[in-house]
């Protein structure tokens, strides 16, 4: 898909002035951080061709929970886990998932829910080479709940580690799990307000965003970063992890 930079820069303009008006994130405003971990394990069966997934290693993370709209409480409401992945070098891995279905039809909807444990993915996915693929975090079963709204995911936090699992599939295959997320020391308001996700920009060199929209999420995000005064690489924890 084809914009020209006239329309990018109108988008990105509009998405600046409604993060203005709402005085903070425009998308997903009202969440709770938390320094965190994920472990990779590699992936099982035929490599994805991206080195961070099919590789074991262990980094150090900080991940986001949110609201999308918010809606008050524990109501539904397209739930969101942003997950940033401290690299060694460069730029760190920025992946933002949203409540859906783990079917291979509902993997790409947005879907408004009560419970933070359950299916987040990428819904729009990623090219790696020439294939197609999706990213999620699945609910660990043998992890405490992360229950009903942010201040139960909170307590949860405070009382354990939560854990999700990261997995990987194809656009119609099943989901293959390559590691595990653990949620660590919760971050203060001031630290939650400082971070920023760039989730189109900040990915492995084999990992490119797709979709006809992957332009319009760019400029989106970068819009309201821009309202707030802060980058795409602006916060995240310097904690010890899990």
């Amino acid at each position: 898909m084809t914009v020209t930079p006239p329309v990018s820069r109108a988008v990105e303009r509009a998405a600046a002035a409604l993060g203005r008006l709402r005085r903070g994130r425009l998308l997903h405003p009202a969440g709770r951080s938390f320094a965190g971990e994920v472990v990779i394990w590699g992936t099982p069966g035929p490599p994805t061709g991206v080195g961070l997934l099919d590789d074991p290693g262990r980094y150090r993370a900080t991940v986001r929970l949110s609201k999308g709209t918010p809606t008050p409480g524990s109501w539904p409401d397209v739930l969101g886990l942003a997950l940033r992945l401290h690299l060694n070098a460069g730029r760190p891995f920025d992946l933002l998932v949203s409540s859906s279905g783990a079917a291979p039809l509902l993997r790409n909807l947005p879907l408004p829910r009560r419970d933070f444990s359950g299916t987040y993915s990428t819904i729009m996915g990623y090219r790696a080479g020439p294939r197609r693929l999706w990213l999620a975090a699945l609910a660990d079963p043998e992890s405490v709940d992360l229950g009903r709204g942010l201040d139960a995911v909170a307590a949860a936090a405070r009382a354990d580690a939560p854990r999700l699992v990261l997995a990987v599939a194809s656009a119609v295959g099943p989901w293959r799990p390559v590691g595990q997320v653990s949620l660590g020391t919760p971050l203060g308001a001031r630290e939650d307000a400082a971070l920023a996700f760039d989730p189109v920009r900040n990915l492995p060199p084999e990992l490119r965003a797709a979709g006809p929209l992957a332009w319009l999420r760019e400029r989106t995000y970068r819009g309201s970063r821009r309202a707030r005064g802060v980058d795409g690489q602006s916060g995240g924890s310097t904690a010890a992890t899990v």
